[in-house]
């Protein structure tokens, strides 16, 4: 039996306060809301998740060292460490897993600093400005590059 394809979501600096935190640009959807739609769309999809979120480099830095090896793919939102994570993409470029590099807002769209990814240049994609929905659409593009792609395709 084939095993589960696992994907770690990973959340940077302030994400935690999502639903709080400027509702009109990132919406009122909680972290928690993000989590459980993922959870269930990965059950759909025949593949787990695990989530992380932290306020701290290291911490996050520590998560992928600690779980790449069990993983199938990462999803990332760096939030503020999008533009200065370098330990983070480090880490990211070591796991060789395929990384899709998440943003609720659209940074593209956003003041000058925010417009620069360290990752972008190194992930699969990059999804942006489409709210919370980023996520599911990064987890289903890594379900379909893990050979899940027929079950999506049937839950539909």
């Amino acid at each position: 039996m084939p095993q589960t394809p696992n994907f770690l979501v990973i959340n940077g600096p302030n994400l935690n306060r999502l639903g709080r935190r400027d509702p009109k640009l990132y919406g009122s959807t909680t972290l928690a809301d993000v989590e459980k739609a993922l959870r269930g769309r990965a059950g759909e999809l025949g593949a787990a998740v695990t989530f992380f979120q932290s306020n701290h480099e290291g911490a996050i830095v520590d998560f992928i060292q600690e779980n790449a090896g069990a993983a199938s793919g990462v999803i990332i939102n760096a939030g503020a460490l999008t533009q200065v994570g370098y330990s983070i993409l480090d880490a990211l470029l070591d796991s060789g897993l395929p990384v899709v590099e998440v943003h609720i807002s659209n940074i593209h769209a956003r003041e000058e600093f925010r417009r620069h990814s360290v990752i972008a240049p190194f992930a699969r994609g990059q999804i942006a400005g489409l709210g919370w929905r980023g996520y599911l659409f990064a987890l289903e593009y890594l379900a379909s590059e893990t050979g899940q792609a027929g079950k999506a395709s049937r839950t539909r």
